[in-house]
């Protein structure tokens, strides 16, 4: 089986960006009965399919969010308080104020291998990414819709999604 890569994924997302948004739509508003089963068979297939380290897209164009459990964990890793931390590393979003990082690509990712620096410590959002576990899937549409733009797994997961959703009809 072939490899899902960035290169293929930013090639089809033009083609599909529309469908899968009205898709996530529509699932949003009328959500078949089956579907967190039909998500979790997608999301053990999507991993057959996407390596995360050969792309690391998330890391190099998105932020996670850094909760206070996410900074407290961190910062002595960096022999830092958690004050240091933020002033070094991260901005205060305004609206939200959440705390993201301070430049793309993410500041502990190794651009040589797409590992990260902080993995067994890294923030409680990027530990979830892409969130396709979730237990109430429909609460996360929001999400959904955003991170087709960006990672090739969601990509895959919701193309499989569409499949599985029409063959259950």
């Amino acid at each position: 089986m072939q490899l899902f890569t960035l290169r293929s994924f930013k090639q089809q997302l033009g083609k599909n960006r529309r469908r899968f948004r009205l898709f996530l739509t529509k699932i949003d508003k009328k959500t078949p009965r089956n579907i967190k089963e039909l998500a979790t068979k997608a999301d053990k297939e999507v991993w057959q399919e996407v390596d995360c380290l050969s792309c690391a897209n998330c890391c190099k164009t998105m932020s996670p969010t850094f909760t206070p459990a996410d900074l407290k964990r961190i910062a002595p890793h960096f022999n830092q308080t958690v004050d240091e931390f933020k002033e070094k590393w991260l901005y205060k979003e305004r609206g939200t104020g959440d705390w993201m990082n301070v430049k793309q690509p993410c500041q502990f990712l190794n651009l040589k291998d797409n590992k990260c620096s902080i993995y067994p410590i890294r923030p409680a959002d990027c530990a979830g990414f892409p969130h396709h576990d979730k237990k109430k899937l429909t609460d996360f549409t929001h999400v959904y819709k955003q991170n087709v733009e960006y990672c090739p797994a969601t990509y895959r997961w919701v193309e499989k999604m569409m499949t599985a959703v029409n063959d259950a009809k």
